[in-house]
């Protein structure tokens, strides 16, 4: 009975890891077609598609991606990218984390009422927005540079506010407590105490707030007009030309080099992401 009963959990793990394996090839297919069709030639991509290695391979697509369009290199286009994801994320880390700390270690008259507030936005559909923001920004002459993408992120986002609270709130209160009766005020309990222990979450916060960010299409779309601020996805989405003949190649090239940064940090910080969606999940 014991070897019996063995051989059905061998059974069932060697079923489970093959499961497992087919359904991470049918999740990583698109991947790998896509990095081999940045090494074929134009004619061979379409005609070919079902064969995953190219009957050459053409690195000339990567050099002729790299020189990008309207005179301006995809040099640029990373740039850009990388410029408007930092800032983003640093101001969503610092606005984020300052307005949760309030929530979760301040009372204030209302402060039930503008939570909830809080959360009601997480359930407005960005499509309501798109017009006023559109109109506010133009209004203060923001149209066609960068702070439309940067700027909101200095006010916070509800989900990561969330995120933070939660965590806040498996940290004893008796912390604030000491550090106030040694002679700390606010600000050091914040900085010195508080902000140390909410590593785990703040990773979170910048890691998902980079993805977000790097991989947005409608708002460069929607605010930037001139070749030179376009970002990566943008630039890659204007490369395609319907009026002419599209190098498929150097698109699907620069597809797989914009995905590079997006891998980078997930194989950097991956654990980070594990620990602070389950100590904001248990705690509190």
């Amino acid at each position: 009975m014991v070897g019996q009963q063995r051989q059905l959990q061998r059974l069932r793990s060697v079923i489970l890891h093959l499961f497992v394996f087919g359904f991470a090839l049918i999740m990583i297919y698109p991947l790998a077609w896509m990095l081999s069709s940045s090494l074929k030639d134009n004619s061979e991509i379409f005609i070919n598609a079902h064969q995953l290695l190219p009957s050459h391979f053409n690195f000339n697509n990567y050099i002729n991606g790299f020189k990008g369009f309207a005179g301006t290199s995809f040099i640029v286009f990373f740039k850009n990218s990388l410029i408007i994801t930092l800032f983003s994320v640093i101001g969503t880390v610092i606005s984020s984390t300052m307005v949760a700390y309030g929530f979760a270690r301040i009372r204030f008259r209302g402060s039930r009422f503008w939570f909830a507030c809080m959360m009601l936005t997480m359930m407005l559909p960005s499509e309501v927005l798109t017009i006023p923001q559109y109109i506010f920004f133009q209004k203060i002459d923001w149209i066609n540079t960068f702070l439309p993408l940067i700027v909101p992120s200095f006010f916070g986002g509800a989900f990561f506010i969330f995120l933070i609270i939660q965590f806040l709130r498996g940290i004893p209160k008796e912390l604030d407590e000491s550090a106030t009766i040694d002679g700390c005020g606010r600000y050091r309990i914040f900085m010195q105490i508080l902000v140390p222990l909410l590593v785990p979450p703040i990773i979170t916060v910048s890691i998902f707030k980079f993805y977000w960010t790097w991989d947005d299409f409608f708002s460069p779309l929607l605010y930037l007009n001139s070749p030179k601020l376009a970002t990566v996805s943008l630039a890659i989405k204007n490369m395609s030309d319907p009026t002419a003949q599209t190098d498929w190649g150097a698109m699907f090239a620069m597809s797989v080099l914009s995905l590079l940064p997006i891998v980078a940090v997930f194989i950097a910080f991956q654990k980070y992401i594990v620990e602070g969606i389950s100590t904001t999940g248990l705690k509190g």
